[in-house]
């Protein structure tokens, strides 16, 4: 077993078929996977050859079946590079369906059948709130209403026994209630199923005999661990999105066999590993952070492949910007999140806005400013930018679809950070003068001109994502300016230099295809899958002979899920981890178990490892106070038999700049400059002094004075900071 690589704490608008230039991409030696990144606005796809060039493309996402615009995307991808559907060895894909359900609250009708005296567990929850002085804040209603919120009785005791069993006559009194109200799926949760899931499991058959064909979801096949309101809040999430990600998944499975793709769907996981589709519409939770991790999990690859060091990685696209930390070659896991609540800041205090789902998730803060971010001046007279998004339709006033807000876009428009005339290699048409006007009117509401406006609204929005930054820095003790800074998304290498001075980061990262980089970073993760189970024993009663004995089961899942995936034993990499606290303490923390079977030394040192966790996280360590294993967990791998991230990347597409300069405006203190525009293969090693501006097709780097930019042998552009006479 090994250490994971992570720490737990024709809908194109963007088209090149038109172009003059048109490369084959060869396939005859080289192995070809493609990457799937749908967005709210936009669906990005990379097609990766072994030896490191890619084509790209962007499409509009259609929402109304997301699987449409990814059908679109391929057949127009592939037909212009030339390359048959049947040489795609691989198809990874990262979806915001599952995220976009609950937010927009289109799941399904679900009935939740739980223990007699436990219907209220999902509105009691936990008492806390994310604006604690806010007496006007609700938290969001349960997803099941109470009169669905179905009794039974039975109960289990704390140690697993069955005190009774399952009452059939309540069980069919809640069937019929399901039947009359048309319900879709059910979630069924009792009492401490965790510790003896028979109960559980016998109501889970009863009813699917009762109601065939009905969606259901019992607790302990999902998540067999102890606390009811985690739990019944996960599987409830997860029976309200399931059937809708099923549907989603059957209909992208459909689109891929008529296009010929013989690779089987794999879905990024919240967690960073890849997952079968039909197991990730099974148990949707998994997947329900799929997009961020992507760019997070290439970044950490990428970050180890080419010795970046510790980076924050910094993803700005055009609703939200989001970051997350990568410190010694691994990204933070949390134990859980919290969906359906809005953008989150990222500290683990801030709690109570969104549904908990006990599943691991890359930690990620989010805030909502992106390039489409609004700008409004509020009753005081200030401005504000986001979270309101003008979105793709009508998109920022400068795209002169019938936007009328001022925007971030519209800013740096009219700043020179961005080209004035068209945007993704000319594809997108800019209007300068819609910028002006609608910023200008903005400007003329507080007494501004129109650059002191647009400057004002591009620092408004950097300061919005700031709150993420430090959310996975400040304040969780790090310190920024020890870390590089990449960025990725379509806007982030026109706000890094500007946050990068504010954070004291002297370092940026911007990878090659920055704009699709979700896409490309899932062609980087391995298969994974994430097995647990109770195990609720005080450490001093346990020897390695239970530990092995418990998590055998686990172990030999997660084998035969990866052998029925093609991974035999050797590519198998397989690692247990411990939940453990304090005994009485609430909150517990993951460490890892190495060795396998399980030895007397290695619960010695997941001691240890417990105590400088605990100090880590605490800021205090007790190696005397008696210790509570809460459960185990199973994280297997299936590693690929060539290397996931290649040696260098070059895309298929040569960037040309359409402008050798343009005015660009870098605050009072720098003032105007002109500013040489250049593409990304215009760099080399040596470093070329700013101000500068690289033009590319998916995003833009703005190099401010006082900074250089240079490639490195991966073909990111290194941005670093002068250092100061």
């Amino acid at each position: 077993m090994r250490q994971s690589q992570k720490s737990f704490e024709s809908y194109a608008i963007y088209s090149t078929a038109d172009k003059p230039y048109c490369p084959v991409m060869d396939t005859s030696s080289h192995r070809l996977t493609l990457g799937v990144d749908i967005g709210g606005t936009f669906t990005d796809l990379v097609l990766l050859r072994s030896d490191g060039r890619l084509f790209s493309k962007k499409v509009l996402s259609t929402p109304e079946d997301y699987s449409k615009a990814i059908e679109s995307g391929i057949l127009d991808l592939l037909a212009e590079v030339h390359v048959p559907a049947s040489a795609i060895a691989e198809l990874a894909h990262g979806t915001t369906v599952a995220t976009n359900a609950i937010i927009e609250r289109r799941g399904v009708r679900v009935a939740l059948v739980t223990t007699k005296g436990f219907r209220d567990v999902l509105e009691i929850a936990r008492f806390r709130s994310p604006r604690l002085y806010d007496l006007n804040y609700r938290k969001p209603e349960p997803l099941v209403e109470r009169r669905l919120r179905l009794q039974v009785r039975e109960r289990t005791m704390s140690d697993g026994t069955v005190l009774a069993p399952v009452n059939t006559e309540d069980l069919d009194a809640a069937a019929r209630v399901i039947r009359d109200n048309a319900m879709d799926a059910v979630a069924i949760c009792f009492i401490n199923s965790y510790a003896n899931p028979a109960n559980e499991l016998a109501a889970s058959r009863y009813l699917a005999q009762a109601l065939p064909g009905l969606s259901i979801s019992a607790s302990t096949q999902l998540l067999p661990q102890i606390n009811e309101y985690e739990r019944t809040s996960t599987i409830v999430v997860n029976a309200y999105i399931r059937p809708v990600v099923e549907r989603y998944v059957r209909s992208l499975e459909e689109r891929l066999r008529r296009i010929g793709i013989p690779a089987p769907l794999m879905i990024m996981q919240s967690s960073g590993g890849l997952l079968p589709g039909p197991l990730a519409a099974k148990n949707p939770v998994y997947v329900i952070e799929s997009g961020p991790a992507g760019g997070v999990v290439g970044a950490q690859r990428l970050g180890q492949s080419v010795d970046l060091g510790d980076l924050i990685v910094f993803d700005m696209g055009g609703t939200t910007a989001k970051a997350s930390l990568i410190q010694g070659g691994a990204y933070g896991l949390c134990p859980e999140t919290e969906v359906g609540g809005g953008a989150a800041l990222g500290h683990r205090l801030i709690q109570g806005a969104g549904y908990v789902v006990q599943v691991p998730t890359i930690d990620i803060a989010e805030v909502g400013a992106g390039g489409g971010s609004i700008a409004t001046v509020d009753a005081a007279g200030g401005m504000q930018v986001g979270p309101r998004s003008a979105g793709a339709e009508p998109g920022p006033a400068c795209y002169n679809r019938g936007g009328t807000a001022a925007t971030v876009t519209d800013a740096n428009v009219l700043l020179g950070y961005l080209n004035p005339d068209a945007l993704c290699g000319g594809e997108l048409p800019i209007v300068r003068a819609k910028a002006q006007e609608t910023i200008a009117a903005l400007g003329q509401r507080m007494n501004l001109d129109v650059i002191d406006t647009a400057y004002g609204i591009h620092l408004i929005a950097n300061s919005n994502m700031m709150k993420a930054l430090h959310g996975v820095s400040t304040e969780r003790g790090r310190d920024a300016s020890q870390f590089g800074l990449l960025a990725i998304g379509g806007n982030g290498g026109v706000h890094a230099a500007n946050l990068a001075e504010t954070l004291r980061i002297t370092r940026i990262v911007v990878p090659p295809v920055a704009g699709l980089f979700s896409a490309l970073g899932m062609l980087f993760a391995d298969v994974e899958h994430h097995l647990v189970a109770a195990f609720y024993r005080r450490y001093d009663t346990v020897t390695a002979e239970d530990l092995t004995a418990a998590a055998g089961p686990l172990v030999d899942e997660a084998r035969r899920l990866l052998q029925l995936e093609g991974f035999p034993a050797a590519r198998q990499h397989i690692t247990l981890y411990g939940e453990m606290k304090h005994v009485a303490q609430s909150a517990a923390l993951t460490v890892a178990i190495e060795g396998w079977p399980v030895a007397a030394e290695s619960l010695t040192r997941a001691r240890a490892a417990f105590g400088a966790a605990h100090e880590a996280s605490y800021g205090y360590r007790s190696d005397t106070e008696p210790l509570q294993f809460v459960a185990l967990k199973v994280i297997g791998q299936g590693i690929s038999e060539t290397p996931r991230v290649p040696e260098r990347l070059e895309r298929d597409r040569e960037d040309r700049a359409t402008q050798a300069s343009r005015n660009a405006y870098f605050g009072r203190d720098l003032g105007w400059h002109d500013t040489p525009v250049i593409a990304r293969n215009a760099l080399d090693a040596t470093p070329l002094p700013g101000p500068l501006i690289v033009e590319e097709y998916d995003t833009t780097t703005v190099v401010r004075p006082g900074w250089s930019a240079r490639l490195d042998r991966w073909n990111n552009i290194i941005v670093e900071r002068a250092p100061k006479s």
